[in-house]
């Protein structure tokens, strides 16, 4: 660690405080970042890591502190000012076009002009090149962001902050959306990154990649810096514990359950479902209080499989039954109908009206119950949204406030809490702990534990294969659309025999 503070710091936030309506969310914060430095930085939700970082980039002003770049005091008053301080954000969540070019994307707002201050593309796409040279990866400049992967929009927003010249990079769980090795060639990059003397913040809540890629971490609780230290003189449990508060034992192991008496009838039977290329003549079933895992590599169907049982693709052929009664899948209204909820992927796209308030959010699906006539009472829908935030443990001052303004962990508790509001017989729940923190991740756990116990049926999608295994009793192995293999979990012995069925070894 030595290393990375003789080059000096490059960012300095000292006593930082900030409220909204009134609560404080920083309480006398600091946090110092050395030139050359991967600084981890971490906490549960409503912890203030998003505040603090949204203050570095000059999207809130904060109420007392000072910030130094490079040993200057700043006055961070706007994004702007903030670029050009040479800090930038590589979010969670892609701000990139999809319809524009790769170079169009980098270059938006600051775009090269030609004679008549027309655009100059031509100019652009060679800067473009440049940029991604010294970064050392290949990238088309000419390519549509809509028709890349992931990864490579990743590697464009990384581009896009380099070629502003930023020094400091804040990274907003940059692997949540990547396969494992786009997450391997992000790490080389970020290390190459690093040899340039380039800072880099990066929020994450995996102890696997803060250990390997980062030299110190920060860990915030409840609004106040609780401790910086370098890596190596902290253990993982330390730090998950400084996180929440409390130890977490058990979280990811399993434990066989005993279900009871298998029905004669499955709560949940899948037959020869076929819907384009990524589902493919799939049967299964599912009993009532059985936990079934989905795994595969990207692009092996699962979240295409989810849709399909949800309404939302077009079912070509098959048929899907819950409790023996055909379900109607060409429509999510009936899948609602016959008891089947689905927590989606992509929270923040698929899951929350981000501009509608907490409360709206957590009503939607639930509307039936407060209407009166062609009107919605009111007082109780702002009781029935209240019971459910207490329910679900969701932190939020004053739940009329936009659901955007939540933490990632609290975003996903409300999409979960809304439609565990319907009581359905059958959850599908798709990466449901994809960018929350871990004592957010224990709970998460734990109610998926508590459906089954209860009865329902829970079909569980994640890429965290150790989180697959902590909860599912059977996992469904699927590769190209289709399901290859069934594996009881009392026959998986690890993570790394499930990870070579998925890779179809």
């Amino acid at each position: 660690m030595a290393q990375a503070l003789d080059g000096g710091l490059a960012v300095q936030m000292r006593g930082v405080f900030k409220s909204f309506d009134g609560v404080p969310v920083l309480k006398g914060v600091d946090l110092e970042v050395a030139r050359g430095e991967v600084h981890a930085l971490a906490g549960g939700n409503g912890a203030g890591k998003s505040t603090l970082m949204k203050i570095l980039q000059g999207v809130y002003p904060m109420d007392g502190g000072e910030i130094l770049i490079d040993g200057q005091p700043v006055a961070l008053t706007s994004i702007q000012e903030a670029k050009a301080a040479g800090i930038g954000m590589v979010f969670q969540e892609f701000s990139l076009v999809p319809t524009l070019t790769v170079a169009q994307n980098i270059y938006l707002t600051t775009e090269p002009r030609g004679a008549g201050g027309l655009i100059n593309d031509r100019e652009a796409g060679a800067k473009a090149r440049e940029v991604f040279r010294t970064m050392d990866v290949q990238v088309n400049p000419n390519a549509t962001v809509g028709d890349l992967s992931t990864a490579y929009w990743q590697l464009t927003e990384i581009a896009k902050a380099l070629a502003q010249e930023a020094r400091v990079l804040i990274m907003d769980e940059p692997t949540a959306s990547l396969a494992k090795h786009e997450a391997d060639a992000l790490f080389e990059l970020v290390q190459r990154l690093k040899a340039r003397d380039i800072s880099i913040i990066y929020i994450s809540h995996r102890m696997d990649e803060i250990y390997r890629i980062a030299d110190r971490i920060t860990v915030l609780r409840d609004g106040r810096g609780l401790f910086t230290r370098p890596l190596s003189e902290v253990t993982p449990a330390q730090v998950v514990e400084g996180i929440v508060g409390r130890q977490i034992e058990g979280m990811l192991e399993w434990g066989a359950r005993d279900a009871g008496e298998q029905a004669a009838e499955p709560l949940l039977e899948v037959r020869n479902l076929n819907a384009g290329p990524r589902v493919r003549d799939v049967s299964f079933t599912l009993q009532a209080g059985e936990i079934v895992g989905l795994a595969g590599l990207m692009g092996s169907g699962r979240t295409e499989l989810a849709r399909v049982l949800f309404g939302i693709d077009r079912l070509e052929s098959g048929e899907i039954l819950l409790r023996g009664q055909r379900v109607d899948a060409s429509d999510a209204g009936a899948a609602i109908a016959a008891g089947i909820a689905l927590i989606p992927e992509d929270r923040r796209a698929q899951g929350l009206v981000l501009d509608h308030s907490v409360n709206d959010n957590l009503l939607l699906p639930l509307l039936p119950q407060v209407r009166r006539g062609p009107f919605v009472n009111d007082s109780e829908g702002r009781s029935l949204a209240r019971s459910l935030i207490e329910r679900f443990a969701v932190k939020v001052a004053n739940p009329s406030r936009a659901v955007r303004l939540l933490s990632g962990g609290n975003q996903q508790k409300v999409v979960i809490a809304k439609w565990l509001g319907t009581e359905p017989d059958l959850l599908i729940m798709d990466e449901p702990t994809a960018g929350v923190d871990i004592g957010t991740k224990s709970e998460i756990l734990a109610r998926i534990r508590e459906l089954a116990v209860s009865g329902k049926g829970v079909l569980v999608i994640s890429s965290e294969l150790p989180e697959l295994l902590a909860v599912s009793d059977r996992v469904l192995v699927l590769r190209d659309g289709s399901v290859t293999r069934e594996l009881p979990r009392q026959d998986i012995p690890d993570e790394e025999s499930l990870q070579l069925a998925v890779q179809g070894v």
